[in-house]
């Protein structure tokens, strides 16, 4: 056995790309394998991990966004500025946007001895560690007393105590839009809301769509795309189109999510020198591109509804160009687009910007009649997120809009691979939104449902992504989603084209529109009624909370871990929530943490884990890690699993 004690690995993302599933997982196997582990979690900058690179003989670095060339071009430099040259570097996840050799070979040029491009098993990185570090004599504390001295086994870096404000308070809306839309130059384009309006009065607006679907008995589809260019957006919003999408959104890039406006700025700028069509953004960059780009881009098709779908920090300035776009659905919540992806985002911060967003949606429809729809991440990390934690946030998410004037709320939820669980989820969805918006008067505001394919890491096999793309819409169909968020085959090893899309499509209609479709499972009401008591324990458990309101309460109760979102990279959620599958490859609390079950659940959730580990003969943490690549490994037969 290769004795590896002693053998210190740095492990971090980089930039502002926020994927934390993953390094969790290889922290995980490489401690088991015996390596002792720093861990900076996700979203660090070079210098960062350079300053940190000294006494670690392996540095480990992912990037899932495609823009490592542009965070890592400093990286020469400060390796040597640090001292951090000596170490053997890696690089993986989906680094680069194209994945062609050239870009590989560029790469490797920032220092890196191995790129990895899409997954990779632990294994394998843990193998090239071994091969990489033999006769390499192991560093030691005493040799690098600043190397950092990791807790075994968190799901991220230790906790600090964070600086909050003493509460959420805000400045009147008018004030708080003149600053938000000097943010940018572009801002001032959006100023007049009456202008505005009218754009959004001449498209198709989702919400209506939506209700008409309903009422037909019809899953909508929705694919997810965007690109950096004007022109290339428009044709791949014609290709989409034309192959029979139902939703079209304009997928918001990464520097945008991270409020970066000078830097793409900078890289468009740069791209339009070169005469290039390709602008290194992995997605569209409204912001930048403006009310007239946006809405001629929406004019094209007067009727097809958009969405703008980003992770945006600070969402309020993409917000107002969205809606003065003509774009009448906007996603994303101070929960759901907050834990899952920053690192050091406290809820009270978050939660004040969000209910701009809702304070100008809710404006739309009351002096104009415009009803725009807001739609609330319910994946959340993606990784075997139990249905009730994705339920919780959602209807928390739709109270804080519904109290700002908001009309229209459309709450998602991600495969997890079990189908009667899965339809369940999508059910408890409808019907625990519905009960919280009526009990808090808010009867007026409509209630939709959107399943996503399954977001976390897909097979590298075609046929396997093909069955599960196939098998995950028969369960849309069943489960009675209003939408269904469109993945694709070749998601494990590229960003996919408007091909790749446009064949999700046809395979993803067939299914929902075929003349035939297995019955319901029979359990799946047994999972309905299961996540309905467990959301609603835990709901009634927050909005129970002593605090002078529900921003208060919904930003306290992650501080104390009433809502714990297992993989999340943020340091304000309380990390002790852990999941795993039972035998049937349903999604099962391996440890609730302080997430407030009624007792009976928690047994049931206990006596199912322990059958589990009774019938593979395997530790916990094994198989929490096998349970979360299965997928990517390929590790089934069939979809949705069958055990």
């Amino acid at each position: 056995m290769t004795d590896r004690s002693g053998r210190r690995i740095l492990l971090a993302g980089v930039g502002g790309d926020s994927h934390s599933v993953g390094l969790i997982i290889l922290r995980r196997a490489l401690e088991r394998a015996g390596f002792t582990v720093d861990f900076m979690s996700t979203q660090n900058s070079p210098d960062e991990l350079c300053s940190r690179a000294r006494g670690a003989e392996a540095v480990l670095v992912s990037n899932m966004d495609g823009h490592a060339a542009y965070y890592l071009r400093d990286l020469c430099g400060l390796r040597n500025l640090h001292g951090a040259e000596d170490a053997v570097w890696y690089l993986g996840g989906n680094p680069s946007l194209t994945g062609d050799s050239t870009a590989v070979d560029e790469l490797h040029a920032l220092g890196f001895r191995r790129v990895f491009l899409g997954y990779v098993d632990p294994t394998h990185v843990i193998a090239c560690l071994d091969e990489d570090l033999a006769g390499r004599n192991p560093c030691t504390p005493r040799d690098h007393p600043g190397f950092g001295t990791p807790t075994r086994h968190r799901s991220r870096p230790a906790r600090s105590t964070p600086s909050l404000p003493p509460a959420l308070e805000q400045a009147p809306f008018g004030a708080q839009r003149e600053e938000v839309l000097a943010q940018w130059h572009t801002g001032h384009q959006a100023g007049d809301l009456e202008d505005n309006a009218a754009a959004c009065a001449a498209r198709l607006s989702l919400a209506e769509v939506q209700d008409r679907a309903e009422r037909e008995g019809r899953v909508l589809v929705h694919p997810r795309t965007g690109v950096a260019g004007v022109q290339g957006q428009s044709d791949l919003f014609r290709e989409l189109y034309e192959a029979g999408a139902d939703v079209l959104s304009f997928q918001v890039d990464s520097l945008t999510r991270n409020n970066l406006h000078d830097q793409v700025d900078l890289l468009l700028k740069e791209s339009s020198a070169r005469l290039d069509t390709f602008h290194g953004l992995n997605g569209f960059p409204l912001v930048n591109h403006g009310v007239a780009a946006g809405r001629g881009i929406t004019a094209q098709f007067p009727g097809t509804p958009f969405q703008v779908r980003h992770s945006t920090r600070d969402p309020r300035l993409l917000a107002e160009i969205t809606y003065a776009s003509g774009v009448t659905a906007f996603e994303g919540g101070a929960l759901t687009y907050n834990l899952p992806y920053y690192r050091d985002y406290s809820p009270r911060h978050s939660v004040p910007r969000w209910a701009y967003v809702d304070r100008l949606t809710g404006l739309y429809h009351e002096r104009f009649g415009i009803t725009i729809d807001r739609e609330f991440f319910g994946v959340l990390t993606a990784a075997m997120v139990p249905a009730c934690i994705a339920v919780v946030a959602c209807v928390l998410e739709a109270l804080l809009a519904a109290q700002e004037g908001v009309k229209s709320v459309s709450l998602g939820y991600a495969e997890q691979g079990n189908r009667a669980q899965d339809i369940g989820a999508i059910r408890a969805l409808r019907r625990v939104g519905r009960h919280y918006l009526d009990r808090h008067g808010h009867e007026d505001v409509a209630v939709h449902t959107v399943f996503h394919q399954y977001m976390a890491a897909f097979p590298s096999d075609p046929e396997k992504s093909r069955a599960l793309l196939h098998g995950s819409a028969v369960t849309a169909r069943l489960s009675g989603a209003t939408r269904l968020m469109l993945k694709t085959a070749v998601e494990s090893s590229r960003i996919p084209s408007a091909a790749h899309n446009a064949e999700g499509l046809v395979l993803v209609k067939s299914a929902l529109e075929g003349p035939d479709a297995p019955p319901v499972p029979a359990q799946a009401d047994a999972e309905e009624d299961l996540i309905v008591r467990e959301a609603s324990s835990v709901l009634d458990a927050i909005l129970a909370l002593d605090a002078s309101g529900l921003g208060e309460r919904v930003a306290l109760a992650v501080e104390l871990g009433l809502l714990d979102v297992p993989f999340s990279p943020n340091q304000w959620n309380a990390g002790r929530a852990m999941s795993v599958r039972d035998r049937d490859g349903a999604v099962r609390f391996a440890d609730p943490g302080a997430i407030p079950l009624p007792d009976d659940i928690v047994h049931f959730h206990a006596q199912a884990v322990r059958d589990r580990q009774a019938r593979d003969r395997s530790d916990l943490d094994v198989l929490i890690e096998r349970d979360v690549l299965r997928t990517a490994r390929g590790a089934f037969d069939s979809w949705p699993l069958t055990d």
